[in-house]
């Protein structure tokens, strides 16, 4: 299994046929004050599958702050990869849609993805303070 995509952006869409359709993708949020809250976002992910591995793979998508504090409920679900004949890969498109996420710190956030109870891949996001807002975490 190769990860080929794995973006948080602005949003997502993937249909039957395959096509993943990605606007914004970014890693960095800049803000005047933390709390921040992003009204809407979208993780959008393709995985590529070779003959061997067909069948249910399990996915878990996990989202921490520097400590290790969960910011959003881990998400647990599964595909199913499936061979059409004469392809000896597939690709399984998932696109996970977030409201409302609450990013408490300013600081570095990790959201990982972990396929059959394997990590895979993790990508940073960034809370970074407006040039002139305080943040206690990053002055000395």
């Amino acid at each position: 299994m190769k990860v080929e995509i794995f973006t948080l952006c602005d949003a997502a869409t993937a249909d039957a046929g395959g096509k993943l359709n990605i606007l914004g993708s970014f890693d960095r949020i800049n803000a005047a004050q933390v709390p921040v809250t992003h009204a809407l976002c979208a993780l959008a992910i393709k995985l590529r599958f070779e003959r061997l591995e067909e069948g249910q793979k399990r996915i878990r998508i996990s989202f921490m702050d520097s400590d290790g504090t969960a910011v959003m409920p881990t998400l647990d679900a599964a595909t199913q990869v499936a061979f059409p004949p004469g392809e000896h890969t597939v690709t399984a498109c998932l696109v996970l849609q977030i409201q409302q996420l609450k990013l408490p710190n300013y600081g570095e956030y990790s959201i990982d993805l972990g396929v059959d109870g394997r990590h895979e891949a993790s990508i940073p996001l960034f809370v970074r303070p407006v040039n002139g807002a305080a943040s206690p975490e990053l002055s000395s």
